[in-house]
């Protein structure tokens, strides 16, 4: 069994050595700056240090990170996935479709979905999590998206964010129409 306070540990001292090289600082160059012993930092970069919050606000602030950036992967700089390569497709009824492009990385309360839609299907989803906000951009087509009482209809390049925490609708009102979805929850 992995030993949690172990694997944060390692994951922190990667981290901190990647962000370090990134921006060719030497340990005593960081420390400096960061007003931390150079000894703290090599037991970080080691991964067998036990840094307090403040040293790890100090070193993500010397090293123009968020503190997030310490504990957590960095965000890729490149992804890239070819039209019908979508993992995860979840498939809704008749000829609504929509793949999930980027699942919420730890930490982060949003998904990136592109739809793709035809006539003769009105998707209604149930409200989601409190606080949930979507954003919609058509690309091609035209389609009636937002609260189930008053959905709006979009032309390719419009878009519209309603509440995702009641109910609401996506209905095609063309053939292949599709859009990019954002769910974020705030």
């Amino acid at each position: 069994m992995v030993n949690v306070v172990d694997d944060m540990a390692v994951r922190i001292g990667a981290a901190v050595r990647r962000e370090r090289s990134g921006l060719g600082l030497t340990i005593s160059e960081l420390a400096r700056q960061a007003g931390v012993s150079k000894a703290t930092i090599s037991q970080l970069e080691a991964g067998v240090g036990n840094p307090s919050v403040e040293t790890m606000w100090a070193l993500a602030g010397a090293l123009g990170v968020p503190f997030a950036y310490l504990v957590d992967e960095p965000p890729s700089p490149l992804t890239v996935i070819r039209a019908g390569d979508a993992p995860g497709i979840a498939a809704s009824a008749g000829s609504y479709t929509a793949a999930l492009l980027a699942a919420s990385p730890p930490h982060a309360r949003r998904d990136l979905y592109v739809v793709h839609a035809d006539p003769g299907v009105v998707k209604t989803s149930d409200p989601h999590t409190r606080g949930t906000v979507e954003h919609v951009v058509l690309i091609a087509g035209s389609a009636r998206v937002g609260p189930v009482a008053t959905p709006v209809e979009l032309a390719p390049g419009d878009y519209v964010a309603y509440a995702g925490d009641a109910s609401h609708v996506f209905e095609a009102l063309q053939p292949q129409t599709s859009a990019v979805l954002i769910s974020e929850i705030r």
